[in-house]
């Protein structure tokens, strides 16, 4: 996905078909590596052909196949910074809480580098980002909206997908808490403001707005 002044690189996870999304400016060689997950040597040979390298490691919430290439990510670039949200940070290192457990797993992920709390704003490889915290889907979720761009970009993980929600039936799941963050905060976004999901593809405000049959306005109670 090439935007204005932003391009954008998924690579897709076999197993869960999870998206790990690379953003850059172009003529910077710095980049935003967006939920790295279980396929890092896939991520490693994208950022590798693209000659870049990773100024922050954004994750929006700490499952195992949102964290799973955060090891291999640190181990060749030590100085990128693992950021997520202050409530999800000790799923990094707890096998039971980021769910690995549940499929034989015993996946941890270095400590964070940055907690970040809603609201709050940060600087990296040249994007302005704005953290907003859904909870819901897992109780410390964020999504991370990118300043300053038009049409408005949103990595939001597995808060939304298109014509779907995150699943709630996790331990720390809670339905009423997603759907009202989401009405909330990114369904005030303007309509053309592009969702970047965890899992799928992407979609916009204005359509999940409408037609989503969990959220929107002629599916899911207002």
């Amino acid at each position: 996905m090439d935007l204005d002044r932003l391009q954008i690189r998924v690579v897709v996870s076999a197993l869960f078909q999870q998206n790990t999304f690379v953003a850059w400016r172009p003529g910077r060689r710095d980049c935003l590596l967006v939920d790295p997950g279980l396929e890092p040597d896939q991520i490693t040979r994208l950022l590798d052909a693209e000659k870049l390298h990773p100024a922050a490691i954004l994750n929006t919430h700490g499952h195992s196949d949102h964290i799973g290439g955060n090891q291999a990510v640190k181990q060749r670039w030590p100085q990128c910074p693992i950021v997520i949200g202050e409530a999800e940070a000790g799923k990094l290192s707890d096998p039971a809480e980021n769910l690995s457990l549940l499929f034989g797993a015993h996946l941890v992920s270095p400590p964070a580098d940055k907690t970040v709390a809603d609201g709050e704003r940060f600087s990296a490889a040249g994007f302005d980002l704005k953290v907003m915290a859904i909870p819901g889907h897992s109780a410390g979720h964020v999504v991370f909206l990118v300043e300053g761009q038009t049409p408005g970009v949103v990595f939001v993980g597995d808060v939304i997908f298109a014509g779907s929600i995150g699943r709630t039936d996790f331990p720390d799941g809670d339905f009423a808490q997603l759907a009202a963050g989401i009405r909330r905060k990114l369904f005030a976004l303007p309509d053309d403001t592009i969702l970047l999901s965890g899992h799928g593809p992407g979609t916009t405000v204005g359509h999940e707005r409408r037609t989503n049959p969990f959220v929107g306005e002629n599916g899911g109670a207002f």
